[in-house]
């Protein structure tokens, strides 16, 4: 049965609105997403289990006045900014053949951002994607009962300057080697033309999935019940 994925597009929506938006849809909604953010301003996002003091160079922070968010999913601390390309799928857990765990989940997505780029060396390395032996997205998920959330920030491009604001972290995954940021981390606009054709190439593989349509849905039209709200913008 074809059935309707439906895609919200959004230009420079800073990432606090767009993970409001993904945790109400998660929350109150049953349809499928995929949820596309071309930028945000510069900003700091931590997962739910984040600790600032660990992750981030207070002083630098507050100097420069960076916005920390801490979101409602699990995963690694990360400085986004207008250069970077947000991807985000919302489903529920009957709609793809896969076991609703973080591994097939991440196994999955790989897969058809593989298939859909053909950016050669381009794989899922541990928890990141990347290419060859350089990251170029993260990923962060939210699993429940009957729906998950998968969410990636893709280097589209990045400042080396926004990684001061980041401690070497305590917990690293093994291919990266202790690398400082630089040595470790590759950008997307080396490897595709540009943001929107990677987007057009992902719907498509989309479509080869399963039998998807995609539906454009305005977010402004959307409208949302009472519903816990787990994300926040911290005071650093």
């Amino acid at each position: 049965m074809v059935m309707p994925l439906y895609c919200i597009v959004l230009k420079q929506t800073p990432i606090l609105e767009q993970l409001q938006l993904e945790e109400a849809l998660l929350r109150t909604d049953t349809r499928n997403f995929c949820i596309i953010n071309y930028g945000s301003p510069r900003s700091i996002v931590m997962g739910i289990s984040g600790q600032a003091d660990q992750m981030l160079d207070r002083e630098l922070v507050q100097r420069d006045q960076i916005p920390v968010i801490q979101r409602f999913s699990g995963g690694g601390t990360v400085v986004v900014d207008e250069s970077t390309l947000f991807v985000s799928f919302l489903f529920s857990k009957q709609t793809l053949p896969i076991a609703s765990y973080p591994e097939p989940i991440l196994r999955w997505s790989a897969a058809l951002y593989a298939q859909a780029w053909q950016i050669p060396g381009f794989a899922l390395r541990e928890n990141d994607y990347a290419i060859a032996a350089h990251k170029c997205g993260g990923n962060a998920q939210y699993i429940q009962k009957d729906r998950w959330l998968h969410h990636t920030t893709f280097l589209w491009d990045y400042s080396e300057e926004n990684m001061r604001y980041l401690k070497m972290p305590e917990r690293q995954p093994h291919y990266r080697q202790k690398r400082e940021h630089k040595d470790f981390l590759c950008r997307l606009k080396d490897h595709a033309p540009s943001q929107e054709w990677l987007v057009e190439k992902l719907w498509g593989a989309l479509g080869n999935v399963k039998p998807f349509y995609i539906e454009p849905l305005d977010p402004k039209t959307l409208v949302f019940g009472p519903h816990r709200k787990a994300t926040t913008l911290l005071n650093i």
